[in-house]
């Protein structure tokens, strides 16, 4: 009678098949990222669409030949508005989590390296303001800031800080455990050099994971905060004002939330799949059986 031993599951004809469907996924909500963005910034840079600020014609005229998504209350032609929306809100929102991506890196691989006191100390830092609802924590910032685009950067930060640090720690802290991490120790390499050339790399894959999140987490603070007014500031657009301002005409002139709320939803989706494919490539976790 023979005995059973421990092997990896072989990868079938539809597991490989599923791993290419989520590999064309990735792909395509990456191009609809860099499309999104490429818009935003010839919009910025070349005038792409037009001024935002001009009137074209008459108001609350619908999509149509000459203006694709209409044109809002002034008779301003809502494609320029939009690309000029998605690039605050991209820029915003990018801007804030490569600040969330330092701080929460920082933060997190020291207190998973040194653990005890520095450990517990961040772990009630970020307990505190993960106890805020999202946008709670964004309204109080925005109260005390004031309205702006000051106000929705460090609202992003703040709610997306304590769940990439404690991912980020209970990362480091596992890696500070392995056996090059004690080898090091021991042969009297600094704690700085540690930090970087063995917790650091180790633990990049899983902030550039975490970052995905965060972005997509923070374009729905910034749409969140100035919908209610308290984020980016009229005459300067953002999908949340864009949002806002249509949500006034919702009845009579539906397109104006239509073009925006597209994006907003296609941005956000887009996110989410790429970062669900880049933790899929970055942090494969094979089954295995007996067989």
């Amino acid at each position: 009678m023979g005995t059973r031993t421990w092997s990896p599951r072989r990868r079938t004809g539809a597991g490989g098949a599923g791993r290419r469907r989520i590999d064309l996924l990735s792909r395509a909500a990456l191009a609809c990222l860099v499309a999104l963005a490429a818009v935003a910034a010839l919009g910025q840079a070349a005038g792409l669409g037009g001024d935002p600020a001009e009137i074209v014609g008459g108001r609350l005229l619908p999509p149509g030949p000459e203006w694709w998504l209409g044109t809002d209350s002034l008779g301003r032609s809502m494609v320029p508005r939009v690309i000029e929306g998605v690039g605050t809100t991209l820029l915003l929102s990018s801007s804030a989590v490569l600040v969330t991506a330092a701080l929460s890196t920082l933060l997190g691989i020291v207190a998973g390296y040194r653990g005890g006191a520095v450990n517990e100390a961040v772990l009630r830092l970020v307990d505190v303001l993960y106890a805020f609802p999202s946008i709670v924590l964004a309204v109080l910032v925005a109260a005390v800031i004031g309205p702006g685009r000051t106000a929705a950067l460090a609202s992003i930060v703040l709610v997306t800080v304590p769940l990439m640090t404690r991912v980020v720690r209970a990362a480091a802290a596992s890696v500070a455990r392995r056996d090059y991490v004690t080898a090091a120790v021991i042969s009297g390499a600094r704690t700085p050099r540690i930090l970087l050339r063995h917790i650091l790399v180790n633990v990049s894959g899983t902030v550039a994971v975490q970052g995905t999140y965060a972005l997509s987490v923070g374009i729905l603070v910034e749409g969140g905060l100035s919908f209610l007014g308290l984020g980016v500031q009229p005459p300067e657009s953002s999908l949340g004002v864009l949002i806002q301002q249509g949500g006034v005409y919702m009845v009579a002139a539906p397109w104006l939330l239509l073009g925006p709320g597209v994006v907003l939803v296609a941005a956000m989706l887009s996110i989410n799949v790429f970062g669900d494919g880049l933790r899929d490539r970055l942090e494969p976790r094979e089954s295995r059986s007996l067989t």
